[in-house]
């Protein structure tokens, strides 16, 4: 399997820090959206970024590890803010795709905690894998809300998990099957506060490469005023027979402060 990655995170037109981080590795790719501030926030995701790296060492992964890396996550979120108390209240969202193995069979499990995402576009359709976790989703769960209301919103602010909280947040992760030719997008909310999910399979569909899909989201964030900061992976998958056997190729960029971003 040939996995080829573009991956894009940007400040943003009004933020001047960015606080999101993103993780693309052999065998896991993720997103995590930091909070807490400028020197708590960053810090929070790049804590999860660099727990995804340590695990991601080449060694096969099942879904237990999935769940037990996300528990490590947050416990070392934990741990930093107890040993810097100007860091206290630091969190980070965190979602993802990992390729694991359960029973001789590879699998995508999918992984969330908070309002970062995965969408998967396979057979030209895409189709959303994870549930935000903010009061705007209850709010339509419970059937208060619609989704186009729940789009200007203001509780999609507000998060009912996230990783650096005592109890630990319940994170959700749920396999998919490993099938030929498909795309998936990770991005945090900064993205689908911004671009239209239509909009968003029209990039997936007309921009095999994944480095130009990736850059194309970016733009059209920044087009729609990029209020928020925003980070786009973009895995474009390729099977050959041997589903287990992962090559990645990754263009990646991150800008903290884009010459866009002086164009208000």
């Amino acid at each position: 399997m040939e996995v080829f990655v573009g991956a894009q995170s940007n400040a943003g037109r009004v933020r001047d820090h960015n606080e999101d981080s993103f993780y693309a590795g052999r065998q896991i790719w993720g997103v995590a959206d930091g909070m807490g501030g400028q020197a708590a926030g960053d810090m929070a995701s790049t804590i999860v970024t660099e727990q995804l790296r340590a695990r991601d060492n080449g060694g096969p992964l099942t879904p237990d590890d999935i769940w037990q890396l996300i528990a490590v996550i947050n416990d070392a979120i934990v741990d930093y803010a107890k040993r810097n108390p100007l860091a206290t209240g630091l969190g980070s969202t965190l979602t993802g795709v990992a390729s694991v193995e359960l029973d001789a069979v590879w699998h995508w499990s999918v992984f969330n905690v908070g309002d970062s995402r995965v969408y998967r576009y396979i057979d030209g359709r895409l189709q959303r894998e994870t549930v935000d976790h903010n009061e705007a989703e209850e709010l339509i769960t419970t059937g208060q809300l619609t989704r186009e209301e729940a789009v200007m919103h203001p509780s999609r602010f507000v998060l009912t998990r996230a990783l650096g909280t005592t109890p630990p947040p319940q994170p959700d992760v749920f396999l998919l099957p490993q099938t030929r030719d498909e795309t998936f997008l990770i991005c945090s909310d900064g993205l689908t506060s911004e671009v239209p999910e239509q909009t968003i399979e029209e990039v997936l569909r007309d921009c095999p490469d994944p480095g130009q899909a990736a850059e194309r989201l970016i733009d059209l964030t920044m087009l729609s005023g990029a209020h928020d900061n925003v980070t786009a992976v973009v895995l474009v998958v390729r099977h050959g027979e041997d589903t287990g056997d992962i090559v990645t190729e990754v263009d990646g960029t991150t800008i903290p402060r884009p010459e866009m971003q002086e164009k208000k």
